[in-house]
């Protein structure tokens, strides 16, 4: 199996910049996607970003288009979620995952979650 743990989250002021980051631990030998999902209260968990095992392709939800960034660094079994121009409707326990596939950079289906952390932008 893989474990996933999240860090970076906290409370910043909207217009401002966050940086998450998820440690994969674990069998991490296969040649996995990994992204990001977000769930605010009442709400139901929906799909940030996700990028492939090499960093080519990367998919991002329409609503953090040109503000959010995915990238990894595979050496260190880590992916990033460079958030900038943050908003208080960006408020949500995100979560990292990953699906055990070099090509479903949408992470339709995904086999790991982390813990989760918490963003809250204020308004």
């Amino acid at each position: 199996q893989v474990q996933l743990v999240e860090s970076g989250g906290g409370l910043v002021q909207a217009g401002g910049s966050l940086r998450l980051s998820c440690l994969a631990s674990g069998r991490t030998f296969s040649r996995y996607v990994m992204g990001w999902f977000r769930q605010a209260p009442g709400k139901e968990r929906e799909f940030v970003a996700g990028i492939s095992w090499s960093g080519g392709s990367t998919m991002y939800a329409d609503s953090v288009k040109g503000r959010f960034t995915i990238s990894r660094n595979n050496a260190k079994n880590t992916v990033y979620l460079q958030m900038n121009s943050l908003k208080p409707d960006d408020t949500a326990v995100y979560y990292c995952a990953v699906t055990m596939s070099d090509y479903d950079v949408n992470l339709r289906h995904p086999d790991y979650w982390g813990q989760g952390t918490q963003v809250t932008v204020s308004s």
